[in-house]
This record gives structure tokens, sequence and C-alpha cells, in this order.
């Protein structure tokens, strides 16, 4: 149905139905109330796109996965145990104040063209962007295109740096740096000497964090930082598994515990050891971050960080709504805390 048909049965003319469409108050009460009926009995839907091109709100806004360590599959972000979890906040949230979602996921720089698109086509109002890696350059180049954009896992300092805070942006963050120092003072409270970590992406502000507090909690105590027993993960659980047996094979002797940066690479540190008749806790302690679903239901249950996923998500939402209404360029920033959760993957080291 077009809105001719809407004006036809409604007894007004085309324009009065556009009016009533995009709120305008110059329309009677009465008329007003004619159009609605008229539109709620046939379900009548306005063209987005139509909308967009005459200026007005799609109610659309767009959610970007930045995920360049993996290769391309179509469903990774509904299998990740980092990236569905935000999917599904953010789309309830954004159901619930009435507005659609766009997924899009970005596996190489070239993507990011696909993104600047439903920009500059006018197919969303604002932007949510998850993921993100260290590249200045995109990011500029994003909030560049004057519209509203929230960017999840994002180094403040550097958008302060350059200059981004006078645009139509914010930023959503977890305190992964006070979270990791939980963690990492809760091994050293059981007595643990020598703790070993399983890295996150460098490149990404989460990573940098997690491992920064790994190494100014150990310097803090004056416990050695053995690169032995740094390990890169990528928060890729198949490169942490790689890792780990690389230093079981190795004939090194071990730390008695490890920190690692996600919970999937815990996870798949703990089927290393399990095949190596290693026992945790007893034989070695693991603590993880995010406190995926899983993290509860493996056997020891893994003590974990727990990332406040929902809180950012629901967040990332109403900032982006917010910049969508305001007429002004403005900047914010807002940090959700992350808390250790013991469970039963760490204890005292042997003696």
């Amino acid at each position: 149905m077009r809105s001719e048909d809407i004006a036809k049965l409604a007894g007004v003319s085309r324009s009065t139905v556009s009016r009533v469409i995009n709120n305008y108050t110059n329309v009677p009460e009465e008329t007003r109330a004619k159009v609605l009926k008229v539109i709620e009995q046939h379900q009548y839907e306005p063209n987005s796109f139509a909308r967009a091109l005459a200026g007005k709100k799609t109610d659309t806004i767009g959610l970007f996965a930045i995920s360049m360590s993996e290769k391309e599959n179509t469903t990774r972000i509904y299998q990740n145990n980092y990236f569905a979890p935000f999917v599904d906040a953010v789309v309830d949230t954004a159901n619930a104040r009435g507005c659609y979602v766009l997924i899009h996921t970005v596996y190489s720089p070239d993507d990011f063209l696909k993104v600047k698109q439903a920009f500059l086509q006018k197919r969303i109002d604002g932007g949510i962007i998850v993921g993100t890696q260290k590249d200045i350059n995109i990011v500029r180049e994003m909030v560049g295109l004057n519209s509203p954009l929230v960017l999840i896992d994002y180094d403040i300092s550097e958008i302060m740096a350059e200059h981004l805070d006078r645009n139509h942006l914010a930023i959503v963050n977890s305190k992964d740096y006070e979270g990791t120092t939980e963690a990492i003072e809760y091994l050293i409270g059981l007595g643990h000497r020598e703790i070993g970590m399983i890295c996150g992406q460098m490149n990404t502000y989460s990573g940098r964090e997690r491992y920064m507090a790994y190494e100014d909690t150990l310097k803090k105590h004056g416990l050695p930082l053995n690169e032995r027993f740094i390990l890169k993960g990528d928060f890729l659980k198949e490169l942490a598994y790689e890792e780990i047996k690389n230093l079981l094979t190795s004939g090194e002797s071990l730390p008695t515990a490890f920190f690692s940066a996600n919970d999937d690479m815990a996870i798949s540190v703990m089927e290393a050891l399990s095949e190596h008749g290693i026992s945790i806790p007893e034989d070695m302690s693991i603590a993880g971050f995010d406190d995926i679903q899983m993290a509860s239901r493996i056997q020891p249950k893994l003590t974990s960080v727990k990332l406040p996923i929902y809180e950012m998500s629901k967040a990332a939402v109403e900032k982006v709504i917010e910049l969508c209404d305001s007429e002004q360029p403005t900047f914010s920033t807002i940090s959700f805390p992350a808390r250790l959760v013991e469970r039963d993957s760490c204890q005292h080291p042997k003696k």
C-alpha cells in the first residue's frame, strides 16, 4: 500500500499523510487521528529509503563487527562468544526503542567501504562499531562522514589526541585494566609467583589494557615477567591451543598459573593441558576474561573476569540514538566495571 492509497482512504491529501507520518505539528488532531487509524488498519509502513532521501530518520542503526584476524565466515559472529552476545543485546535494546538494526561484519579494510556506503546512502541514522582495531585512519574516516557513531572498545586518549571529540561520537568501554588487575591479584593472593599469560590482539584497546594490567601487577609485587610464559593468542582459541602445545612439548618448565585474555583461549589451554595429563586446578590454575556462558558449564568451572556486555550494548544503543537526536556535535564516554567471578579453576599452588 502506498501513501496515495492512505490519503484516499482517509479523505485527505498525500501531503497531509506525509505530515502525519513525519509528526509535523501543523495537522489538526482530528485529521491526524483519522490518518493514523487508516495506517493502523492497513499496517502501512513508510519506505525508509524514501524518508532518508527526504532528510528524515530511517529509525535504523548499523552494528558493524570488526574481526580481521579470522577468515571470513558468514555465520562466525553468531557463533563467537564475544560478538554474539553484543549482537543479541544491541538488537533487543534497539527493538525496544523502536529501531531496526543493520548488521555487517568487517573482515578486511576493504569491507569498511560497505560501512561507509551504509552512512552515505542514508540507510542508517547512526552506527555502532565493535571490535575496532588500532587504526585511527579508519576511525577518522568514519567520523568524517558526520554521522552519529559509537565505538565499543576503543582508546579514548587516541580520540582526544586526534581531536576527533568534536564530532557526533561516543566511546563505550569496560574497565579491563582494573578487571585484569583483580584477577592477577587473586592469583598472587593464592600464592602463585610464576604466572603466565595468553595474550589477546595487541592492536585492540582491550588486548593492550589486559596485558598492561598483567605486566604492571607482576612488577608491583616484584614477580618475574618470564617471556617464555607470555604466549600469543590474538583472542583465537586455535592459536592459543597451538601456543600452549608448543610450550608443553618444549620441555621447558611451566608456570603455576595462567591468565588468559579471553575465555575461549582459556578453555583451549585447559583442553591442551588435560591432554598432557596436567590437572586443573591441582597442577595449574587458569583464569580467563569475558565470563562467557561456557565458563560456568565446563569442568572445572572457569574463574573469569565478567565483561558487562549487556550494559555496554544497552549504553551503545542509547548513545547512538541520543546522538541521532542531537543537532550539535557531542562527544561522551562511558566505562563499565569488569569484576572477577571466582570458580573452581584456581587454587593454591603445590608446595
